[in-house]
């Protein structure tokens, strides 16, 4: 018998859950071969890398190697980037691996080709600047686990500077006499100082662009570790030295959540000292400040762009239907459109809900698509018909640190959707992150990962001081 080649393109959150059950379902036998292609040797769970940015989060404890996750689920792992697809071959095409500079001269993996018959796309998404001149050059995104820890770096070394200069008698024109570096503070955003009131103390600013999920709860786990920088010795006041801003051109924060929702995590973030900038957007972003289009001009030592999301531009490139977000425009199947040998799913794909619009992109969706891909794919293997996907909306929840928690939670079992928050709303929070752990390793593996990090607490910072 022939085999049957599946290659899974993306090892996020679905992806991976996706390889993982296939793996253990056909993974022993000989007529399927599952491979995973992903650019990255190793996975986290995206929603976590506003941790990683805030440094309350190590990235060992908790990325997964592809080449070991494959070991255990008896799939195969392909790196590289894919690049192109053949459609009439069959193949997708792969960029060449360029070697790290400690690891010798030339390419590690030559570029390739890769041949399937079922192909799923899982790429997820990427950052969309909107065309904001210098958004791309000037601030940091949080898609990747190289772009959180560049933050972090950043974040650490600011506070650092900015401690430095409060030790020192600034000028007022925002000048420390030691050495004349400029450092931003209040006299040189709001003027000089009044006559006879000595020069502001230079402060840490940091401004987030698009207060949804990620930027709120980044907001929200920076105030939680500037607490925690000063109880390590830096001597700054988390509230007065560290100034939080965030930017939204929408009325109001979390858009796509209910207004109950928005408004108790507005609260919440007010408590906290987090500015909250709504109705306005970003026209320009410097090196050191950002500029709206309602004429405010905000200092900022480090700027986060979270305001939108687009899959890939390599979508765009394959011969396939897309939508202006170059999301692969896929029928109640998840096949694309343009080829029924071809699935996509979660971020990149663009999958009608009906009398709602469409799935949004969320870790529960991307989830429940795994789940839908494991039993589509075994019907395909049969010959049979393909079931449909719904989606299910469980609510949302999102996460303030140890501050709090926000959400609202839907499905039958509640009778509607029950407005939820603290305690509660930060186990179910917790709890979702478990899941996803379970579905990769399995619920005793679960178990015994928690009671680990639990442990392990215990005994290292709680903020990543390096």
């Amino acid at each position: 018998m022939s085999v049957h080649r599946i290659v899974v393109v993306g090892g996020g959150a679905g992806g991976l859950e996706l390889v993982t059950r296939l793996g253990d379902k056909y993974g022993r036998g000989k007529d399927v071969r599952i491979t995973l292609v992903d650019r990255s040797s190793s996975h986290i769970w995206k929603p976590l890398l506003h941790e990683v940015a805030a440094g309350v989060m190590d990235t060992a404890t908790h990325q997964l190697s592809y080449v070991a996750q494959a070991n255990w689920h008896h799939f195969e792992f392909a790196a590289g980037e894919m690049i192109g697809l053949d459609r009439e071959a069959k193949t997708i095409r792969l960029a060449a691996l360029p070697a790290a500079p400690d690891e010798g001269e030339g390419d590690l993996l030559p570029e390739r080709t890769l041949p399937y018959d079922t192909l799923v796309l899982a790429i997820g998404s990427t950052t969309n600047f909107f065309g904001v001149p210098g958004a791309q050059e000037n601030t940091i995104a949080l898609d990747t686990v190289e772009q959180a820890e560049r933050f972090r770096r950043r974040l650490m070394a600011a506070c650092v500077r900015a401690q430095n200069a409060a030790e020192e008698f600034p000028s007022p024109g925002g000048q420390t006499a030691a050495n004349g570096a400029g450092t931003t503070n209040d006299a040189a955003v709001d003027g000089a100082p009044l006559p006879g009131q000595p020069p502001a103390r230079p402060k840490v600013n940091l401004v987030i662009v698009g207060a949804g999920a990620t930027g709120v709860e980044l907001s929200a786990e920076l105030r939680n570790t500037a607490e925690v920088l000063r109880s390590y010795g830096l001597r700054l006041d988390p509230r007065k030295d560290v100034r939080i801003t965030i930017i939204e051109s929408s009325p109001r924060i979390l858009k796509a959540l209910p207004e109950r929702v928005s408004g108790a995590v507005a609260g919440l973030l007010g408590k906290l000292d987090v500015d909250i900038l709504c109705g306005d957007s970003v026209a320009e972003v410097r090196k050191h400040e950002v500029t709206t289009t309602g004429g405010k001009v905000l200092p900022a030592d480090i700027t986060v762009w979270s305001a939108g999301i687009t899959a890939p531009a390599v979508l765009g490139t394959l011969g396939l239907a897309v939508n202006r977000l170059n999301q692969i425009e896929v029928l109640p199947t998840l096949q694309s459109k343009s080829d029924l040998d071809i699935f996509a799913f979660g971020d990149c794909a663009s999958c009608e809900w009906p009398e709602h619009g469409f799935v949004p992109p969320r870790a529960q969706a991307a989830h429940q698509q795994a789940s839908f891909l494991v039993k589509a794919i075994d019907a395909r293997l049969k010959g049979q018909a393909l079931p449909t996907f719904t989606y299910r909306d469980f609510g949302s929840l999102v996460s303030l640190g140890k501050f709090s928690a926000v959400g609202n939670l839907m499905g039958g079992l509640i009778g509607g959707s029950m407005f939820i928050e603290g305690l509660f709303a930060r186990v179910m929070y917790t709890s979702l992150y478990r899941m996803h752990v379970a579905a990769l390793h399995g619920v005793w593996r679960m178990m015994l990962d928690t009671v680990a990090n639990r442990l392990r607490r215990s005994t290292v910072p709680r903020v990543k001081l390096h």
